[in-house]
């Protein structure tokens, strides 16, 4: 059935898989098109501005992925609820959600402010790639925790009921802000002066902070979508327990992954600005192969919800499979392209033969990589919507210390193998831990992990 702003009960498991996945392709892509541009921007205006921002990249994602317990947690639990047409407990997930990621955003701010000094002083760096690296952090983020928070929860609770094209629309409009504030940062427009990286951090937050406010007005729009802030004082306890016993496992997975691409980032400091520099080109490019698995994934997740919701665990254990051959194939087809491409395609970033060359080679190991990854971004996921987060995470918390970080080590520090050796750990991590999670879907243990 079609959704409408009417308040019948709509039946959401009937969604279109194809109207979910589109909006959030583009969506992604525009998010990512955002600290790609920021990257490109600032190999324009300073090498080591790459550099530090490429290292505070993986804090912000930390952040993001510390918002994700509570707005991981919401999807799961509405999708769920949706789809088995409880709107009553719909309406207080949305509303203790709020309360939560508002209260752990205020906590991020001041971590940041004081502790982000004494964070960056680990790292073998220049002293003025520090400098930048720490701007960088307490702009962005420090003072736009609280709106990327409250854009990633609003967000979240619209992808839920379906409503994932006013996402992506939201998500161009944030990126076409970005671009003119970094462009106005960097090369003073309207005889403005170069602010630099801390410009190029306010104009991200700035971004958040309308991206908030478009969301806000947007929900209030849908009269299907509850998402009230009053009465807040009312929402039963039990709610927030079973936001955060959905939200803090299935965001530990993610946690522990970003937690160990920095002590990754930390072993590639030691290589040089120039292997920094490297690295996050490569990732750069690779988040882009990367939005066909995380989109298709967001969907399954979102799909698998529903039909768990409404008792119907046939129909998403038969579709599932099929989500993942396509986003697979997606993924190492455009993979191979850019690997066709690459020379160009570098030369958008750098003229430094030395890092085109350490990209060069990291864009072929990617295959690999990305290979085992959209398997773990579509299988994951659809393990997440069905409720049975625990063992992703355990398995998650073995794989990749026990394969990615000390196989990094191993290889990369070690034998001296560098980037190289570290791509072929994380693409092992990948690989092999996304197969186990196939295997785990296909043995059906998910369906009696169900929310009550």
């Amino acid at each position: 059935m079609e959704i409408n702003n009417g308040e019948e009960k709509i039946n959401r498991a009937s969604l279109p898989m194809l109207s979910l996945t589109i909006p959030l392709l583009f969506e992604n892509g525009f998010r990512i098109l955002l600290s790609s541009v920021d990257t490109f921007m600032l190999s324009s205006w300073s090498q080591k501005a790459v550099a530090a921002a490429g290292m505070i990249g993986q804090y912000i994602f930390f952040i993001q992925i510390l918002f994700n317990v509570i707005c991981i947690g919401t999807s799961i639990v509405l999708s769920q609820y949706l789809g088995a047409k409880r709107n009553k407990e719909a309406e207080q997930v949305t509303q203790g959600s709020v309360l939560m990621i508002s209260l752990v955003a205020l906590f991020i701010m001041l971590l940041v402010f004081f502790g982000a000094a004494p964070l960056l002083s680990l790292y073998s760096i220049e002293d003025d790639v520090r400098h930048m690296a720490w701007q960088y952090l307490v702009i962005f983020g420090g003072f736009g925790a609280f709106f990327m928070a409250l854009n990633m929860l609003q967000g979240t609770v619209l992808r839920a009921y379906g409503y994932t094209k006013d996402a992506m629309y939201i998500a161009i409009v944030a990126n076409i802000l970005n671009i003119l504030g970094n462009a106005i940062s960097l090369y003073g427009f309207f005889g403005l002066p170069v602010l630099g990286i801390a410009g190029v951090a306010a104009s991200s937050a700035f971004s958040q902070l309308a991206a908030s406010i478009i969301l806000a007005i947007r929900i209030r729009q849908k009269k299907d979508v509850r998402f009230p802030l009053k009465r807040w004082r009312d929402v039963s306890p039990s709610m927030y327990r079973v936001v955060l016993s959905v939200g803090v496992p299935t965001a530990g997975e993610n946690l522990s992954y970003n937690v160990a691409q920095i002590v990754i980032m930390v072993m590639v400091s030691t290589f040089g600005t120039w292997a920094m520099s490297a690295m996050v080109y490569t990732q750069t490019i690779a988040r882009f192969v990367g939005i066909f698995g995380l989109s298709i994934g967001t969907a399954t997740q979102i799909k698998v919800g529903y039909w768990v919701g409404a008792k119907k665990p046939e129909d998403a254990y038969r579709r599932v499979y099929l989500y993942q051959i396509i986003a697979t194939t997606c993924t190492v087809v455009f993979l191979i392209l850019i690997n066709i491409f690459k020379v160009p395609i570098i030369a958008l970033f750098t003229d430094e033969k030395e890092i085109a060359s350490m990209v060069y080679r990291l864009l072929l190991f990617s295959i690999y990589l990305e290979f085992g990854r959209s398997i773990n971004l579509v299988t994951i996921s659809a393990l997440k919507g069905a409720g049975d987060f625990r063992f992703p995470v355990l398995y998650g918390l073995f794989s990749m210390w026990g394969i990615m970080v000390l196989g990094s080590y191993l290889l990369g520090v070690k034998a001296a193998w560098g980037l190289v050796g570290i791509w072929l750990s994380i693409g092992s991590d990948e690989t092999i831990r996304g197969f186990v999670m196939l295997f785990r879907w296909r043995s059906k243990k998910w369906i009696t992990k169900r929310l009550k």
